[in-house]
This record gives C-alpha cells, sequence and structure tokens, in this order.
C-alpha cells in the first residue's frame, strides 16, 4: 500500500513556499519539518507528500515519466490549482481541459524543480 510520495529539491525555502501555497488550493497543509525535509497532507492528518533535499547531498532531479496526481474537489480547483503554479513560478505542462474519460477534468504542471504535477477532477 503506498503511503506517500517525495520530491528532491535544491531550494527547500523557495519549493516550501511555492507548495504551501499551492497545495493549500487543494485544502492541504505542512504537516511536519525536520532537518531537510518537509511534509504535507490533510488537516489533522498524516503527511503523505514530501519535498527535500535529498540525503545523499546530490543535486536533485526530475524523473522523465514521473508525475504525482492529486484530486480536486472541483473543475474550478482544477483550475486555481493550475493558474498557481504558473502565478508562483511553474510551468505548464498542459492547460486544464477534458482529457481520457467523458467527466475527467485535469491540468498538468511542472514545480520549480521540474517535477510534474497533476491535478484532477472527475464528476460521478
Amino acid at each position: 500500500m503506498l503511503v506517500g510520495v517525495s520530491f528532491g529539491t535544491n531550494d527547500l525555502s523557495r519549493a516550501v513556499e511555492f507548495y504551501d501555497r499551492l497545495l493549500g488550493e487543494l485544502g492541504m497543509v505542512r504537516t511536519m519539518k525536520v532537518d531537510n525535509e518537509v511534509g504535507y497532507g490533510p488537516v489533522g492528518g498524516q503527511s503523505c507528500f514530501w519535498i527535500l533535499e535529498p540525503f545523499n547531498q546530490q543535486p536533485a532531479t526530475r524523473g522523465n515519466g514521473t508525475q504525482v496526481t492529486f484530486k480536486a474537489s472541483s473543475t474550478d480547483v482544477v483550475e486555481k490549482f493550475h493558474r498557481t503554479a504558473l502565478e508562483l513560478g511553474g510551468s505548464d505542462d498542459g492547460a486544464p481541459g477534458y482529457r481520457y474519460r467523458p467527466h475527467y477534468y485535469g491540468a498538468y504542471c511542472l514545480d520549480l524543480d521540474g517535477n510534474k504535477l497533476h491535478v484532477m477532477h472527475e464528476a460521478d
């Protein structure tokens, strides 16, 4: 069973500023900070997403084909998440829109280190 996912960063303070605001759009908050890592999760819940400086002290790199998908409560939240990522210095990697299935609405962006983020909402 998957417990969480982490992304490496080369500038933790800048990444924390980015993710504090961006994940706030989904109702996620900072749940922990120790040494060179910060965790995020639901209010009152456990961390499930971390950003960190790599333990081996080598530069953080992104994976080709790697992404993290976040679930949004509505298509408006998908759009706000994507817009906020771009306002904070992230890059567009797929504008908000319907894709894959009739009720699947999603968007893609890259964080400040080039890690791929996907946000989606699928109506019942």
